[in-house]
């Protein structure tokens, strides 16, 4: 009895210790610097080559990315490559739409096991002003092979990444507006059961013209979403929703974001990649997070016009896409990284 009672005590306190070193973790992460272990220009046959995104896919890499004549306005087109072995690349499809600009599209995968690209939908009739826009899905069984872009949403609205979470499809979508507007971009957080019709969870109370967003899942179905600010001091913000999902809790940090987006590692690590706006200027960074803070801790070769990462863990190392325009074009870039 009196073994038992000690093997109950020495479990209790074991376990009170480890959730410690849980919560202590999340607070205070290793400063262990992570390891860039090589860095490859994928791509660079297109004008203007940007916005990334990379996923694995029925063991075989994707990349995809949006090419067009310049960073805004003209009819962008979505291009989607793929690998074998991360080393060589071919092009295996471009889509595109008649007078639309296909802009940021972004991978995720639905639950019968397709590939899903989720893009802006720009309107630029000829001129470099924002005429409308909408959100576009489109579907692939292959890779290869996609369905023709289809809108979803509302006129104006901006469904920047998918993020699919038992069986459920989440995002946000921001309303922007146009930039001489004193009016807050309205920000709403959406939720799909098969990614073409969607319905709104909660209004997010966000303000400083919210907009670009990743939203991903803890093992305890916590979201967590890191987000991009355009007003105010342009910082960005953590957020973290319980569920059902219907209020969010937000932390600033002192950093500004561009195409920001996070992965959350088997271990539960979360590690972000984003722009960093430097005094040197703007740099595509890797950067320890947690739901309360952003730290960069490795800069990649990139100046100019860059950032926008994908990001994948596989066989033990990140795997990395994103563009930049330091060797003189806005390229496609794959990096891989060490993580301590």
């Amino acid at each position: 009895m009196l073994r038992s009672i000690r093997f109950t005590l020495c479990f209790a306190v074991l376990s009170l210790f480890a959730a410690g070193q849980a919560r202590a973790a999340d607070k205070a992460p290793s400063t262990d610097a992570p390891k860039l272990l090589s860095v490859e220009r994928i791509w660079d046959a297109g004008k203007h080559n940007a916005f990334t995104d990379l996923i694995r896919f029925r063991d075989a890499w994707y990349c995809t990315f949006r090419e067009a004549d310049e960073h805004v306005g003209g009819d962008g087109m979505i291009r989607v490559l793929r690998s074998a072995d991360g080393r060589e690349w071919r092009s295996v499809a471009g889509v595109t739409e008649k007078g639309i600009d296909l802009r940021d599209p972004k991978f995720s995968i639905t639950p019968d096991g397709r590939l899903m690209i989720v893009a802006g939908g720009s309107l630029y009739r000829g001129t470099k002003t924002l005429q409308g826009r909408q959100p576009r899905v489109l579907f692939s069984a292959d890779g290869a092979k996609w369905s023709a872009p289809e809108r979803v949403l509302d006129e104006g609205h901006w469904l920047w990444r998918v993020t699919w979470h038992k069986g459920r499809a989440y995002g946000m979508s921001y309303v922007g507006k146009p930039r001489d507007s004193t009016e807050e971009w309205p920000l709403r957080w959406v939720t799909s059961d098969d990614g073409v019709k969607w319905r709104e969870l909660a209004k997010v109370d966000a303000p400083g013209r919210p907009n670009e967003c990743t939203v991903r899942f803890r093992d305890d179905d916590t979201a967590v979403a890191l987000l991009r600010r355009e007003g105010g001091n342009q910082h960005g913000w953590i957020g973290t929703s319980a569920p059902p999902y219907d209020k969010w809790n937000w932390t600033e940090i002192d950093a500004r974001l561009g195409g920001p987006n996070f992965i959350i590692l088997p271990d539960g690590a979360m590690w972000a990649g984003s722009r960093s706006h430097t005094p040197e200027g703007p740099r595509t960074v890797l950067a320890r997070m947690t739901t309360t803070s952003y730290e960069p801790v490795l800069t990649l070769p990139s100046s100019g016009d860059n950032s926008y990462p994908g990001l994948v863990w596989h066989d033990k190392q990140l795997w990395m896409s994103y563009y930049s325009s330091h060797d003189g074009k806005t390229s496609i870039y794959l990096a891989k990284i060490a993580l301590p």
